[in-house]
């Protein structure tokens, strides 16, 4: 990261009905700004715990990755944002993030959410566990999804392939402690990490909202809180060169 890079979290709810989510698109994404990140299944929500959805599964070249490019195009920025993906060799769908808008890529969630009595693997596929890092106006950025950031391993695997910013779309179900949760795995991320993470999720209240960045030493940049919100903020090469001879975990691993 040799510039500072603008980065905009749209905390936004996605509904039941495709076609309506991506209408909104146009006027939920901001210009002036890098890097666009919107929720995790915001192409269409989970619906009903348990309900299939592979009925409203695309492909990475379908009507919703389509409009996100156009959209890109237009605000000439990227935009990170999730959706159900047909899996062409797999039974069930994936949970997958497309990014449009200079590098382009798709991943695949990892760590489905089979926890906290939800069993997504009940439906979707997971992908593969490779690392997906984009450079986005010259900042690399790896991507990871919602219960991903319990799992430390995916956001060292990024860091270790050059990412200076996580990305973590989400639709982080609501419920005790889960915003307690939320907020101290994504510190602990940046803080393990000496590196950024951009971490935005839908709103309350089936969800937990307070979307947040947080800088490589763990302070938090911007913070929603549970209600509809977009966050802008700015992450600069220098706080990042400066927390890593600060604290030079990476340098000092033995491991």
């Amino acid at each position: 990261m040799r510039t500072s890079l603008r980065v905009a979290l749209v905390q936004e709810a996605s509904g039941l009905d495709p076609e309506t989510n991506r209408a909104r698109l146009a006027g939920l994404v901001p210009g002036d700004t890098d890097l666009v990140v919107l929720p995790e299944a915001f192409a269409r929500d989970f619906g009903e715990a348990g309900s299939d959805v592979s009925a409203y599964a695309e492909r990475v070249d379908g009507p919703f990755a389509t409009e996100v490019a156009r959209v890109a195009a237009e605000r000439g920025t990227t935009v990170v944002a999730g959706m159900f993906e047909v899996g062409p060799e797999a039974e069930r769908p994936y949970n997958t993030l497309v990014v449009r808008g200079g590098d382009e890529a798709a991943y695949r969630k990892v760590h489905l959410y089979d926890s906290f009595g939800y069993r997504e693997s009940d439906r979707l596929t997971a992908g593969d566990p490779a690392p997906v890092v984009v450079e986005v106006a010259g900042t690399r950025v790896g991507l990871m999804t919602c219960y991903d950031l319990r799992f430390p391993e995916l956001a060292r695997l990024l860091v270790d392939q050059g990412a200076e910013v996580l990305v973590v779309p989400a639709a982080w179900v609501a419920g005790e402690r889960k915003v307690d949760h939320w907020r101290t795995l994504v510190r602990a991320r940046a803080i393990e990490n000496t590196t950024y993470v951009v971490a935005c999720g839908q709103p309350g209240p089936r969800y937990s909202g307070h979307s947040l960045v947080v800088d490589p030493l763990g302070d938090v940049l911007a913070e929603a809180g549970d209600d509809a919100a977009l966050l802008t903020a700015e992450l600069h090469p220098e706080v990042l060169d400066r927390a890593r001879r600060t604290n030079p975990s990476l340098a000092n691993r033995r491991l």
